[in-house]
C-alpha cells in the first residue's frame, strides 16, 4: 500500500514513467498526451514500422499531426520500443490493444492476453496498469487479475488496476482527445482513485465509477446505443423505399423537434472499430448468462444487411439501363468506413464490392484516403476521378460522403449515381440520375 501512496505523488511531480502497449489510433495519441502533460513515456508495439516512425517523428495516424509528435519525441520524453523488458522502468502501464471479432463473432482476446502476460512477467510493486481496449463486462476482473495475482503481488495492496475505455472518434474535429470526459473504473477505491488522478493531467474532465465492470459496460453501451439506433434508422430507410418516400426528408423534419429525438443516419452498414463490434462483445456475455440481447440482435441483423440491400438497389438500377451486374463498369466512391479518414475496419464498402465482384462487375473506386486496398483476394488502386472515369461508369455508388469531394462535378459528369450517404442533397436538375438510398 505504502508503494502506490508513493505513485500518487511521483504522479502529482510527473516522476512516475509511463507505458503504452499499443500505438494505434488509441496509443499513440494517448502516449502523445502524457508526454505533453510532461512525462516520461514509452510506447511498446510489436510493429517495427509503428516503431520507425515514432522514432522518427512522422505520424501515421490521421489524427496526430506529424509536427506534435515530432515535438514531444524532440523533447526527449516520447520513446518508442519492440523491447517489453523496458517494462521494467515504467511505474505505470495502459494497454490500448485490439479487440477484433473472430469469423463467429466471438470475442478475440489474444492481443490482450498477450498484453497482461508481458505486464505480468515484469509486474513490480507500486505500478498502475490500466485497460483502455473494449472488451466485455467482467473482463479486467476475470482476465487481468488472476494473471497479474500470478506473481504473488495483490490488487489495491501491491499495484493498482483500473479500466478506462476510449472514446476516441477518428475526424472528430469538434471532440477531441482532451476534451471528451473519461471514464475509469477500478478494482479498489484506491485504485479508481490513482487512475484518475493520472488521467486529471490530460483530461479536461474524469468520470469514477464504482467497478471496472461498470465501466466496461459504460463503454458497450455508448455504443449499442448508436448501433441500435442506426439499426432503426437503417429500417426506417427501407420502409420509406417501400412507402415511396424519401428518408432523409423525413429524418431531417424529424430532427426539428428540440427534444425526445436525436438524430441518426442511415447508410451501407455499419462500419469501423467500434460500432459493428462492441454490441457483440456484450451479446456474447450475455448468453453465457443465458440472456437474449433481442435489441442487439435485431439491429445487428439489419444493419448486416445494409451491403446486400445496396448491390441488390445497383443491380435494379443497371437493370432499369437494360444492363446486367455482370460486366457492369461500377464506380465506387469511398471505401472508408467512414467520412475523412483512411480506416477501412469493417468497412461496408468492403462486402458491396466483394459481392459485385463475384457477380461480375468491373469494380473501380476512388478514395482520397485509401490509395490502394485488397478485398477478396483482389487488389484495387484509387482511380483519379477525372472526367473519362467518371463518364465511362455505368454507375457511380457513393459509399463514403468524403467533404473533399465535389458532388457538384461527380453528379454533372456521371451517367448515374447512386447515393447511400445523402452526399448530393441540395443539388437539383438532373432529373431520375441521382437515386437515394
Amino acid at each position: 500500500m505504502a508503494r502506490l501512496e508513493e505513485l500518487s505523488g511521483r504522479i502529482d511531480d510527473r516522476s512516475a514513467r509511463v507505458g503504452v502497449i499499443g500505438l494505434g489510433y488509441v496509443g499513440l495519441p494517448l502516449a502523445i498526451e502524457f508526454a505533453k502533460a510532461g512525462f516520461h513515456v514509452t510506447g511498446f508495439d510489436v510493429d517495427r514500422e509503428k516503431i520507425r516512425s515514432v522514432e522518427a517523428g512522422e505520424s501515421y495516424i490521421g489524427d496526430v499531426p506529424t509536427e506534435e509528435l515530432q515535438a514531444v519525441r524532440d523533447s526527449g520524453r516520447l520513446r518508442a520500443t519492440d523491447d517489453f523488458d523496458q517494462l521494467h522502468n515504467v511505474q505505470i502501464v495502459n494497454i490500448c490493444v485490439p479487440t477484433p471479432l473472430t469469423k463467429t463473432k466471438d470475442p478475440d482476446v489474444s492481443y490482450m492476453a498477450r498484453a497482461v502476460e508481458q505486464v505480468r512477467d515484469r509486474l513490480h510493486p507500486g505500478e498502475l496498469v490500466i485497460l483502455g481496449s473494449t472488451t466485455y463486462p467482467g473482463t479486467t476482473r476475470e482476465l487481468f487479475v488472476p494473471a497479474l495475482e500470478e506473481t504473488g503481488l495483490r490488487v489495491g495492496e501491491d499495484f493498482a488496476l483500473a479500466f478506462a475505455p476510449e472514446r476516441i472518434d477518428p475526424a472528430n474535429e469538434t471532440h477531441k482527445v482532451k476534451s471528451v470526459p473519461k471514464v475509469v473504473g477500478g478494482e479498489t477505491p484506491l485504485c479508481t482513485q490513482l487512475a484518475c488522478q493520472l488521467f486529471d493531467t490530460i483530461f479536461d474532465v474524469t468520470v469514477p465509477v464504482s467497478s471496472t465492470q461498470a465501466a466496461e459496460m459504460v463503454k458497450l453501451l455508448e455504443n449499442t446505443f448508436r448501433a441500435i439506433n442506426i439499426g432503426l434508422a437503417n429500417e426506417v430507410a427501407l420502409m420509406c423505399e417501400r412507402l415511396g418516400l424519401d428518408v432523409w426528408e423525413v429524418i431531417d423534419a424529424a430532427a426539428t423537434k428540440p427534444y425526445g429525438f436525436m438524430k441518426f443516419l442511415p447508410g451501407p452498414g455499419l462500419g469501423g472499430h467500434c460500432i459493428p463490434v462492441d454490441p457483440s462483445y456484450l451479446s456474447w456475455r450475455m448468453k453465457a448468462l443465458n440472456f437474449s440481447a433481442r435489441f442487439i440482435e435485431l439491429a445487428t441483423e439489419i444493419n448486416s444487411g445494409m451491403p446486400a440491400h445496396v448491390v441488390g438497389r445497383i443491380a435494379e438500377l443497371l437493370n432499369e439501363d437494360r444492363l446486367a451486374v455482370n460486366g457492369a463498369r461500377v464506380l465506387v466512391l469511398g471505401v472508408a468506413y467512414k467520412r475523412d479518414v483512411a480506416d477501412m475496419r469493417e468497412s461496408p464498402a468492403i462486402d458491396v464490392i466483394g459481392t459485385l465482384a463475384r457477380k461480375g462487375a468491373d469494380i473501380r473506386y476512388h478514395d482520397p484516403f485509401i490509395s490502394e486496398c485488397e478485398i477478396d483476394g483482389v487488389h484495387y488502386k484509387s482511380k483519379d476521378l477525372t472526367e473519362g472515369v467518371l463518364a465511362d461508369a455505368d454507375i457511380v455508388v457513393i459509399l463514403t460522403d468524403h467533404s473533399g469531394l465535389d458532388y457538384a462535378r461527380i453528379v454533372e459528369k456521371a451517367v448515374r449515381i447512386f447515393d447511400t450517404r445523402n452526399a448530393t442533397r441540395g443539388l437539383s436538375g438532373y432529373g431520375e440520375k441521382i437515386t437515394k438510398l
